[in-house]
């Protein structure tokens, strides 16, 4: 025991020489080759002395970033996450120069711009050498990696022999996709796992109408999505939108889906919940969005997860290097796209280099880490979510280059973790799973010139811009709000105004999913209600080629669809006769029934036209990759599962809904690790 422990010090000892070392050595090249980085005084040094002064900086320098790194990030933790990545190299260059300038023998010095550089460069230089020198040295590999984790669990108790499990969450990507990536080798890691051996058997799996992240991963994370209708939604009584990605709202959904669930969540159980909208009910949670809002332990608080990552500073300049290598590529991209004019293409300019930039690097970077640390912590279950194709398919496309190559880094990412199951303390599993996919096709406004909330303005007698009016979509809608009113076309543009003053519609997109709202009606109006405020408005959207179909609700009928020429479909008649939900595919009726029954359900829902040939939809936001609503391979989720877990579904059995998704995680949990019994609501709420 006390010689092995003596062989890790020298061990380590070596390797920090060495690093120390390699250094130096770095140090020495860049002041041959960098004009404005001296290591010698103006009359010149020997050669010996320009050695022991870079040898005084490299060590210097190490210090400091060893030292007083941790306490600058832990106090960038005040500052947006976007513009920490921008930080770390004004900071790391600062650090050497106060390396230099307290180097005993006085004769370093660099320009500032200069010293952001060398840093730079020498941190990733130490990291590579640090890395390299632990290849062969599982105890080191291990220990570097364990500094991710929570320090304090060391002391803790032994990790039991019982599996752990981690569900990795890849946003976005759908079945199809999972599998062609795997299939063309983008994807080997996930190949190997379904090769002539399988490890692992691929599940897919429909998601509800609301086909997005904060429906499915309330439903998977909290077994309730009661009352998601879409992305963001308004609800007239508390006379609110809702957006599942505001922190204040996404606490409230984690309330009410813990309060209709009856429990707290699937990772109540030593769980961990890094980078999801949610937190499932784990003590550990680190980037959640519903806890960012709220003050809690620093242990706990949103943004201890970078801290976590960025108090190693070669963590941080890796991290801020492939930042700004990620902006661009992105601007390369952007530009090649409209070079060569490609079709669908959306706006990529602004600040969206930097927000892509943030979800392909930092938050997969930091995500990562933290489950390493999780892993290497013996932690029972642990949630992640990997954000980066869904940002990059949205502006890109799910089929595009870019997109891929968002799926090669993801399945490095995929190798690395499953690496470091090897050094954890326990046995791990590990589940991949989707929480969509995404469609293709040229959004709504692109193809007729106008948006949704034009269209429903002109089916509603409002005025509209002037763009709008021009479109063939807009001419339509205003002819027939005059003809429903039996006035005559007017000469010269002129639009019905409604006689009396009321508040205008509220027109919400999810990507190919709108909602129509009537703010100043305090209940769901009925469709006898909207065609006597604005007889040509639903005549108007259900005839429109870029609409698939209408849901509303009936005096007469409850629920009703609504298709082009005149189609209308009561709810408890869809299975006999879907009409216009027939080219949507399986399931449609189902999921729409059971929006339908959700309180804040918009007085009007409008699924998108869909082209069941090629897949496309069309969004009314700004998106060539879309999910939200029906239609193509956005409702097609995966499921990627060790085979030594039971079947998700049996034989000829599917797997429908995020709630249905949650109860098979939970089942293998108790599987893998016995009863795992969630908290009760009142329990949970004493536990917080």
């Amino acid at each position: 025991m006390g010689g092995g422990r003596w062989r890790r010090i020298a061990s380590q000892i070596g390797r920090s020489i060495t690093v120390w070392a390699v250094s130096t050595v770095t140090m020495l090249v860049l002041a041959g080759i960098l004009p404005d980085f001296q290591l010698q005084s103006a009359d010149g040094d020997s050669a010996t002395r320009i050695a022991v002064t870079a040898a005084f900086g490299a060590g210097a320098f190490g210090l400091l970033s060893a030292l007083v790194w941790p306490l600058l990030v832990r106090l960038l933790l005040l500052v947006p996450a976007l513009v920490l990545g921008l930080l770390v190299f004004v900071l790391n260059g600062s650090l050497l120069l106060i390396a230099l300038r307290i180097n005993p023998s006085g004769r370093g010095e660099a320009a500032p711009e200069t010293a952001v550089v060398v840093a730079a460069v020498m941190s990733a230089v130490a990291s590579a050498t640090g890395a390299a020198l632990a290849v062969r040295d599982d105890d080191a590999y291990r220990r570097r990696l364990y500094r991710l984790a929570d320090r304090r669990r060391r002391s803790g108790p032994p990790s039991p022999a019982t599996p752990g499990t981690v569900f990795l969450q890849l946003d976005g990507v759908g079945h199809d996709i999972l599998l062609a990536a795997a299939v063309k080798g983008v994807m080997p890691t996930v190949a190997g796992w379904l090769g002539d051996r399988p490890s692992h058997r691929l599940t897919p799996w429909r998601t509800d109408w609301s086909s997005q992240t904060g429906a499915s991963q309330l439903g998977i994370l909290h077994g309730s999505n009661h009352d998601i209708p879409a992305f963001r939604w308004y609800e007239k009584d508390s006379r609110e939108v809702m957006v599942c990605n505001r922190p204040t709202s996404a606490a409230e959904l984690q309330r009410r889906a813990r309060d209709h669930a009856g429990h707290g969540g699937l990772l109540t159980a030593d769980g961990a919940s890094r980078g999801n909208l949610f937190s499932g009910g784990a003590g550990e949670q680190a980037l959640v969005l519903s806890i960012a809002t709220k003050r809690r332990n620093r242990e706990n608080r949103s943004r201890a997860g970078y801290f976590a990552y960025f108090s190693d500073p070669a963590n941080a300049v890796r991290t801020a290097m492939s930042f700004v290598a990620e902006v661009c590529r992105e601007i390369g991209q952007s530009l090649r796209a409209r070079l060569r004019k490609t079709r669908p293409r959306v706006a990529r300019g602004g600040l969206y280099p930097f927000v892509r930039a943030f979800a392909t690097v930092v938050e997969r970077d930091v995500v990562v880490a933290a489950v390493m640390g999780d892993m290497l912590a013996g932690r029972t279950a642990v949630y992640a979510d990997l954000v980066a194709y869904d940002e990059v398919a949205h502006h890109s496309g799910p089929h595009s280059r870019d997109a891929e190559k968002v799926l090669e880094r993801l399945d490095r990412a995929l190798a690395l973790i499953a690496n470091v199951a090897e050094h954890a303390p326990r046995p791990y599993r590990i589940v991949v799973l989707s929480d969509h996919g995404q469609s293709p096709g040229e959004t709504f406004r692109a193809r007729y010139g106008l948006t949704l909330g034009d269209l429903v303005r002109a089916g509603s007698g409002l005025p509209v811009p002037r763009r709008a009016q021009r479109t063939h979509s807009g001419a339509e809608a205003r002819a027939a709000v005059r003809a429903a009113l039996r006035r005559p076309v007017e000469e010269g543009g002129e639009q019905h105004r409604p006689s009396r003053r009321r508040s205008e519609p509220l027109v919400l997109a999810s990507g190919n999913l709108g909602l129509v709202s009537f703010p100043d009606v305090p209940h769901r109006m009925s469709k006898e209600e909207i065609d006597a405020r604005h007889p040509a408005l639903l005549t108007t959207l259900a005839n429109h080629p870029g609409i698939g179909f209408l849901l509303v609700r009936s005096e007469q009928h409850g629920g009703l669809v609504l298709g082009a020429h005149g189609a209308e479909i009561p709810l408890d008649e869809l299975d006999e006769n879907p009409g216009p939900l027939a080219e949507f595919g399986p399931g449609a009726a189902d999921v729409v029934r059971r929006t339908h029954s959700f309180p804040h359900t918009a007085d009007i829902m409008v699924n998108s036209f869909h082209d069941p040939a090629d897949g496309e939809v069309l969004a009314f936001e700004e998106q060539i990759g879309s999910h939200g609503g029906l239609g193509g391979a956005q409702t097609k989720a995966f499921l990627l599962s060790p085979v030594a877990l039971s079947a998700p579904v049996e034989d000829g059995g599917e797997l429908a809904g995020a709630e249905h998704v949650h109860r098979v995680l939970h089942r293998w949990l108790s599987e893998s690790n016995g009863p795992q019994v969630p908290l009760t609501s009142e329990q949970d709420r004493r536990a917080a």
